[in-house]
């Protein structure tokens, strides 16, 4: 029998390439609503765990193998993933698309003023893109008061993206996504966890080498110690991935 599912996750195995000629397509005739996800062991095990995230992530337009983990998974299991493509590299992908189809371009969340400082940044490097950064939900976990839901659909009316990056960590962002898909109608939206960071230069990223090597998590885990908690995420993945092999 061959798997096309990881911990009942649906897996496509699509190229860099291919992943990008199915936005470019939806981005020149817009219809309905496209999410795009990310699949990391973190967030496999959370889904294992929640079922509406599961759901999320299940029926999202298109899902991007995003951590070394899946592939390794993916090996075990006899399932064919794909080609790997982090969130940070594909953000800086659609960011040139966007030059190149004179796109307009929403940054939300991150750290206070850091989405507004990068869309200032690509405004000065990519000169036929329009850019606008804003601060997210000031209590993600709790939602949005009604003054924000206010100011991000008057937002989004007024600027009308082709393109929006949310950065509020998962699984809240994609979450947050879902609860407001009618906002982001015949736009592409991209959950991006903490790509603002490392575009900013505030966390320092993995050299490319270790990158190649899969091992960007223990870099991350060396210069931030808090994230030991959200690495343990990482063995019950390893178990999880163990019965699945069994089954």
């Amino acid at each position: 029998m061959i798997r096309k599912k990881i911990l009942g996750i649906d897996v496509i195995p699509y190229s860099k390439k291919i992943i990008l000629e199915k936005i470019k397509k939806y981005l020149n005739k817009p219809v309905g609503f496209f999410h795009i996800t990310s699949l990391n062991p973190e967030n496999l095990v959370v889904a294992s765990e929640n079922s509406k995230f599961k759901k999320i992530i299940n029926t999202s337009q298109l899902k991007i193998i995003d951590g070394v983990g899946i592939v390794i998974a993916g090996r075990l299991l006899g399932v064919k993933v794909g080609e790997r493509v982090t969130g940070v590299g594909l953000m800086e992908e659609l960011v040139k698309l966007a030059d190149k189809l004179r796109l307009r371009v929403l940054l939300i969340g991150g750290r206070p003023k850091l989405a507004e400082s990068i869309a200032n940044c690509y405004k000065k490097k990519y000169l036929k893109a329009r850019f606008l950064g804003i601060e997210g939900v000031k209590d993600i976990k709790k939602g949005m008061t009604n003054n924000e839901k206010e100011r991000f659909y008057q937002i989004v009316i007024d600027f009308k993206p082709n393109l929006v990056f949310v950065a509020f960590g998962s699984p809240y962002q994609e979450l947050w996504i879902e609860e407001n898909k009618k906002m982001f109608e015949k736009r592409v939206v991209v959950g991006v966890g903490g790509a603002f960071d490392f575009l900013s230069g505030q966390v320092k990223r993995a050299p490319v080498f270790i990158r190649r090597l899969g091992l960007e998590w223990l870099f991350r885990l060396i210069n931030q110690p808090w994230r030991l908690k959200r690495q343990l995420r990482l063995i019950k993945f390893g178990s999880l991935v163990m019965k699945e092999m069994l089954k």
